[in-house]
């Protein structure tokens, strides 16, 4: 357009911007960035809002702040896109603090604006705002029951609390229609299967994962992979088996890594960890990419309850190989050896984690008292 000496317009500027941030070419949006501070265009909210959405995007957050802040006429779109980075970048403080900011610059909250909210109120764990948040959706919303989105965003946020019945509650009445109809797909059917896998219910997860299927849903790789989680830990190690030879066979998916680290995590809780070891060796005749770090944890923790150095060093190297920096992997390893009363072993690993600049962290917890 340049050479041809054709003028550009918001249209043209939003979509090589856009662009960019599709390619994740951020040093050309920031070309076009300057071209647009030269020509005026930073007036516009469209080209600002672009703009703010590819440094987000470009985990450039400071610069999107900065973006947002030189825009004179701000709305919820470019507000939004700031939003969005803060809470990919899990920055839940500053992302609240853009949302309180929002009235005073006579920006109107919208579906999105919610979603994120409640986003915020889960990485906190901020029970009472997210409490405030579902007042205000119940009150403003009034079709709350098809935003699949925000209903899945209540549900995590009360599990991710530790509020199981109040997230059950949410569940239950989600796609609630006139005449008692229930539409709920997969997404809500998922986020009550999360919600009771983290939180310990694993036999409610199992009975949960069969009404979903009674229903007609038909269930995503998360859902599998929180089922057969359960699996593992109710001590259901056939129908655990089951559900991922279903998953391919029936529902046509592909077991992804963490699929086959369930699988492999179900059978070293149960003991069979020469079945979990012919497993790992099918997978990696399939290729390595189906082997994750978490697979190999598994077995190492099974060989540290069993005492079985040479796999559990196997594993703990595969492990590393993947993740050298896990330290996880490293303490795993020394229960291994403690448990076997090899000190010296005990203290080579300490040097060696010394000499990588690791540490294990220190244990803490906090809670959020209300009255």
């Amino acid at each position: 357009m340049h050479s041809n000496g054709i003028s550009t317009d918001t249209y043209a500027l939003c979509g090589s911007i856009t662009a960019s941030s599709s390619l994740r070419n951020v040093e050309f949006g920031k070309q076009i960035h300057s071209h647009v501070a030269k020509s005026g265009w930073i007036s516009s909210v469209f080209v600002g809002s672009a703009l703010i959405d590819l440094y987000a995007k470009s985990s450039l957050i400071a610069d999107a702040a900065v973006m947002f802040d030189e825009i004179p006429l701000k709305n919820s779109v470019c507000a939004n896109a700031l939003l969005s980075g803060f809470c990919e970048a899990k920055l839940w403080i500053e992302g609240l603090e853009l949302v309180r900011k929002m009235p005073g610059l006579n920006l109107d909250y919208d579906h999105f604006t919610l979603s994120a909210m409640l986003r915020a109120c889960t990485g906190l764990s901020a029970i009472d705002l997210g409490r405030q948040v579902h007042g205000y959706l119940i009150r403003k919303v009034y079709n709350l029951a098809d935003d699949v989105f925000l209903q899945s965003s209540l549900v995590e946020m009360y599990g991710k609390c530790g509020l199981v019945m109040k997230a059950l509650q949410v569940f239950n009445f989600a796609g609630m229609r006139w005449g008692g109809e229930k539409r709920r797909d997969v997404v809500l059917w998922t986020s009550m299967l999360g919600v009771y896998g983290r939180n310990g219910h694993f036999e409610e997860g199992i009975l949960l994962f069969e009404e979903m299927l009674k229903e007609g849903i038909e269930p995503d790789e998360v859902a599998f992979v929180t089922v057969i989680s359960a699996c593992g830990h109710t001590g259901q190690i056939q129908l655990g088996l089951e559900y991922f030879d279903c998953m391919s066979r029936v529902y046509k998916l592909i077991p992804g890594p963490e699929h086959c680290s369930c699988v492999v995590d179900l059978l070293c809780r149960a003991g069979e960890v020469e079945r979990a070891v012919k497993v790992v060796n099918e997978m990696l005749g399939e290729g390595r990419n189906k082997c994750s770090v978490s697979l190999w944890v598994a077995l190492l923790s099974a060989c540290s309850d069993g005492g079985n150095v040479e796999l559990g060093e196997y594993a703990a190297k595969r492990a590393l190989e993947l993740d050298p920096q896990n330290v996880g992997v490293y303490v795993q390893l020394s229960n291994l050896y403690a448990r076997l009363e090899m000190w010296d072993e005990i203290g080579q690993l300490r040097d060696t984690m010394k000499q990588r600049g690791l540490k294990k962290d220190s244990g803490l917890s906090w809670i959020q008292v209300t009255s």
